[in-house]
């Protein structure tokens, strides 16, 4: 298969790792991406003096990354340095009300024992379960395409299920084991971006509470755009090219083979094609609907994850109270959520999220200055409107200086939003979603939207919108078994 035509459509995560992965068994590989560079959602822009990562913020399942480098021969240190944070970040319950999350987990368990006689001998335990669902779930079940369920019906795989907790709610979970709502919270937070609640998200998820409390929360110095900048370079030097402000527009067919893909800026041959753009659009849109997997219909019957709301803040003073990660659960977390998934609308009264890198980077804000990110998760398909970005950038002014005690709006010195019409205007994102698939149950696994197409032999998916999900890494693995499956290998 040496100097195949590989088509890739989409720079993010999951085209990245497919490009290096294939181009290193000497592919033909070309990438077209419609931005003027690499990284999809992860993005970066700077103005102002400021530089901010558009999208993903924390650098999670480090592991995940370095296995990726590792199996080029490579670090990811090779290409950027690596901070972990210490603490990971702050949560706030209210004004002078905060707890901290520390870098080790010792520590940690002394937090929690603080907050709940006996909860560290129960951090403990719960730690041992989520290390046996992460080293399973992310080692060996997240790297499956999902494309039979005999690729489980292995012995050893077997005899997880049960210890996996399928069947079991997230939130029934942390409650055997901890008593304090405070505690629920502070476990249940990476479950908001997921896509459920606690109460409709498996117990399986506990693997991010390990991820997050023992693999810890790193930060690439310069930004998560360092990722994607190294991605690329490890692309090419492996020898794939990649054609910037270049638009997929259509797939050809020939019987049931790919044959082409048509851009803006002319056709591009192919012997094999990878969709690693949103899935949604590469199907409904480039492909006629007798080549397709699934229906309209399908497709507004799935359950999405959050979209968001996003400001980009630039504040000509320090901001004191801020971690380089907060979170603000100083109002109603279940409101929230049942604002986002039970009863869809925007929020009453949302929990934020605030990213101030320049807490750990000087090179993003002007000295003395800070970059905030502030992102609230939203429900899709909102209408999304000038009006609605200025009351809620209101909301969030008020409520920072409210926690934080001190003044900020006087010294913004630059603002932008970004919503659902950004999502769906520059990733062609369905519904104006933010983070793919809500990982619930009937969507896992071989229930989420299959990796290959049923129809075209030689036209594949990847990204968050198919296995293994969402998020930095998974979207990583995705590209890897995508390219994994034209050069035969894996189940």
């Amino acid at each position: 298969m040496k100097n195949h035509k590989i088509v890739i459509i989409g720079a993010g995560f999951a085209g990245l790792a497919a490009a290096a992965t294939l181009a290193r068994e000497g592919m033909d590989v070309t990438v077209v991406e419609r931005h003027d560079g690499p990284g999809g959602r992860a993005r970066q822009f700077s103005a102002r003096g400021f530089t901010y990562d558009m999208g993903p913020s924390w650098y999670w399942m480090p592991d995940v990354i370095d296995r990726f480098f590792a199996d080029f021969g490579r670090k990811a240190t090779d290409y950027f340095q690596l901070e972990r944070l210490d603490p990971a970040y702050r949560i706030y319950f209210g004004r002078d009300d905060h707890v901290e999350i520390p870098a080790r987990v010792e520590d940690t368990v002394r937090l929690f024992e603080s907050m709940e006689p006996g909860a560290g001998f129960q951090l403990e335990r719960f730690l041992a379960e989520a290390e046996i669902k992460y080293k399973v779930g992310i080692g060996e079940f997240a790297n499956k395409p999902c494309l039979s369920l005999a690729e489980f019906a292995q012995p050893r795989l077997l005899r997880y299920l049960t210890s996996m907790h399928l069947l079991r709610s997230y939130r029934s979970h942390v409650q055997r084991f901890f008593k304090n709502p405070r505690l629920h919270r502070m476990l249940e937070f990476p479950i908001l971006f997921l896509g459920g609640t606690g109460k409709t998200t498996p117990a399986l998820y506990s693997l991010m509470n390990y991820g997050d409390l023992k693999l810890g929360t790193w930060y690439p110095m310069g930004g998560m755009y360092e990722l994607v900048k190294a991605m690329q370079q490890l692309a090419e030097e492996m020898g794939a090219r990649f054609l910037f402000g270049t638009e997929a527009t259509g797939i050809q067919l020939q019987g049931d083979r790919a044959v082409a893909v048509d851009t803006d800026q002319g056709r591009l041959e192919a012997d094999q094609v990878i969709g690693a753009g949103d899935y949604h659009h590469v199907e409904q849109d480039l492909l006629p609907e007798a080549a397709r997997n699934y229906s309209r219909r399908y497709w507004e019957k799935r359950t999405l994850s959050p979209s968001s709301l996003i400001y980009y803040m630039g504040v000509d003073r320090p901001v004191e109270g801020l971690r380089h990660h907060t979170l603000l659960f100083d109002t109603d977390f279940e409101t929230h959520a049942g604002e986002i998934y039970g009863n869809p609308r925007w929020p009453s009264d949302p929990c934020l999220y605030v990213s101030a890198t320049s807490k750990t980077d000087p090179s993003v804000a002007p000295e003395g200055q800070e970059n905030l990110m502030v992102l609230i998760p939203v429900a899709t398909g909102l209408e999304d409107t000038p009006e609605v970005r200025r009351h809620y950038q209101d909301q969030v002014l008020d409520r920072l200086e409210a926690v934080l005690d001190q003044p900020i709006r006087d010294h913004l010195v630059f603002s932008r939003s970004y919503a659902h019409r950004n999502f769906d205007e520059e990733y062609h994102a369905f519904k104006g979603n933010a983070y793919g698939l809500a990982n619930i149950l009937t969507q896992t696994a071989v229930l989420k939207p299959r990796m290959r197409n049923r129809k075209v032999e030689n036209l594949l998916y990847a990204g968050q919108l198919t296995v293994p999900g969402p998020g930095v890494p998974p979207s990583i693995l995705s590209g890897v078994i995508a390219a994994d499956q034209i050069l035969g290998r894996g189940a």
